[in-house]
């Protein structure tokens, strides 16, 4: 995972942020198409797309802050 180490931390608050939470009105894609998934609705391949775009950003964030936070918690 050492690519998560060349993206730095803003970079990936800002894609979160903007392309995490495009489009704002009426609500973010992101949590419709998870409200959509829990609801086991997301059967269409552009839902599903749209999901892995605007989640993305998401994932790489949580993994860089998990792995910042282990290694913390080695020193």
């Amino acid at each position: 995972m050492s690519f998560l180490d060349n993206i730095s931390l803003p970079t990936l608050i800002m894609a979160a942020l903007l392309l995490g939470l495009a489009p704002f009105v009426p609500e973010p894609h992101v949590l419709e198409k998870l409200r959509m998934l829990m609801a086991g609705e997301l059967s269409k391949p552009m839902d599903i797309f749209d999901l892995l775009l605007h989640g993305t950003p998401w994932l790489l964030l949580f993994a860089k802050l998990a792995r910042m936070g282990a290694r913390i918690g080695k020193e």
